[in-house]
């Protein structure tokens, strides 16, 4: 499983011109099954995600966010297994 955290390299104005299209590929990598949980940093300094995919689908689905694309966000991948996780989300296991 990997964490994928975001970080806003751009003024907030900047980001809010490409979060449009940041929330389309948001939807696509989810359709995809690249994502199973998204959202924003508080404050809003980037987002995170949460992905179970393999490494390879994971990279290729970052390298296409405009996001990434356009300069607006740096991504740092962590890599991490589960082995303890909460009732109704033993989905989440390793």
């Amino acid at each position: 499983m990997y964490v994928v955290s975001l970080s806003y390299k751009v003024a907030e104005d900047i980001v809010d011109f490409h979060l449009e299209a940041h929330v389309e590929w948001l939807k696509d990598a989810f359709d995809q099954g690249i994502f199973i949980a998204a959202g924003r940093k508080i404050p809003r300094t980037g987002g995170m995600l949460l992905s179970n995919s393999d490494r390879t689908s994971l990279d290729a689905s970052l390298a296409k966010d405009p996001f990434y694309v356009n300069g607006v966000a740096e991504f740092e991948v962590t890599e991490f297994h589960a082995n303890r996780v909460a009732p109704g989300y033993e989905n989440l296991l390793d």
